[in-house]
């Protein structure tokens, strides 16, 4: 049994507070991953149509399903729906086209990945223009709203929310739906604690996950002089205080703010190591010092779609 505890959803249902995130687990590498993570207790797997890796997530799913190691409902399976199918009609074949590649029947989570919306293009998931820009929708995120309600209402998906929204877009969504969504999953770490965004979302019963939670030391865009959250001074005494990690610190950190956290790796130590956050807890001062960090440090800026006028970033949060 795993004994990774869960958070109630505001629909009633449950999601484990600790998964494996995929994105930039390379083809090769994911499904091992997701066989080790799976065998040491991992129950929630966080996919994206745009990771290029579902269906190696779904061989290592299979493979663990025919193992008897899991039945499919011990598992909580997210994905999300890329800016190039936010029109409406495209909702429910791109969740299908998820489901097909991960070899499930239906997902536990589905989420839209950004607020904005690309130029519908079935080959090409970064459309660009001729200046190399990339080529904009002008579908609304309401709209697509509707349909991720469509695709939740008839069970292709058990839970929807979005990924990426700032406070005026999510308020937007919560004033306009029918369904609300149950988690906004966000960047979060020390260096962005979202901490007015959290606030918003908890006074609304909805969830944050966090993704990037170690800092993201290994997206492509890293300059050198980058700081290095794992490296972080206060981070390692922190670490030093409870014989624990810099990535367990900041793992226990966001479940100890009630937030689900997503931290993604290859490497099975390092998966075995993510997951031992169980047998400490970090005190209401602990989390304070670790605020404190907080410097707007953005990772994932998502700058490419900067002139959106659905990019989420350009207000404070």
């Amino acid at each position: 049994m795993s004994r990774v505890p869960k958070l109630k959803l505001n629909n009633g249902r449950e999601i484990p507070v600790f998964g494996l995130g995929t994105w930039k687990s390379k083809p090769g590498q994911v499904a091992q991953a997701v066989k080790d993570a799976i065998d040491i207790g991992y129950r929630h797997i966080d996919c994206a149509h745009v990771y290029g890796n579902e269906k190696e997530v779904g061989a290592a799913l299979a493979a663990k399903f025919a193992e008897g190691v899991v039945k499919r409902e011990d598992l909580f399976i997210t994905s999300k729906l890329w800016n190039t199918f936010h029109k409406p009609v495209l909702v429910e074949p791109a969740l299908k086209t998820t489901l097909n590649d991960l070899g499930l029947e239906y997902l536990d989570l589905y989420l839209m990945h950004w607020p904005f919306a690309y130029k519908e293009d079935p080959t090409n998931l970064f459309p660009s223009n001729a200046d190399g820009s990339v080529k904009y929708s002008e579908v609304g995120y309401l709209d697509t709203w509707k349909a991720m309600e469509n695709v939740n209402k008839k069970g292709l998906t058990k839970s929807i929310g979005v990924s990426n929204f700032n406070s005026e877009q999510l308020e937007r969504v919560v004033k306009n739906a029918e369904i609300l969504p149950v988690t906004n999953q966000v960047e979060c770490h020390p260096y962005l604690p979202q901490l007015k965004l959290s606030e918003l979302c908890n006074s609304k019963n909805i969830i944050v996950t966090g993704y990037s939670p170690l800092g993201s030391p290994d997206r492509p865009w890293a300059k050198p002089d980058d700081p290095q959250l794992l490296e972080d001074p206060k981070i390692k005494e922190i670490g030093r205080k409870y014989n624990k990690t810099s990535a367990q610190v900041l793992i226990r950190y966001q479940i100890d703010r009630g937030h689900v956290v997503i931290p993604k790796s290859v490497t099975k130590s390092r998966i075995e190591e993510n997951f031992q956050v169980f047998d400490f807890k970090l005190t209401p001062e602990d989390i304070e010092s670790i605020t404190s960090l907080d410097c707007n440090g953005r990772c994932v800026p998502m700058k490419s779609a900067q002139t959106h006028k659905y990019w989420p970033f350009g207000i404070p949060y």
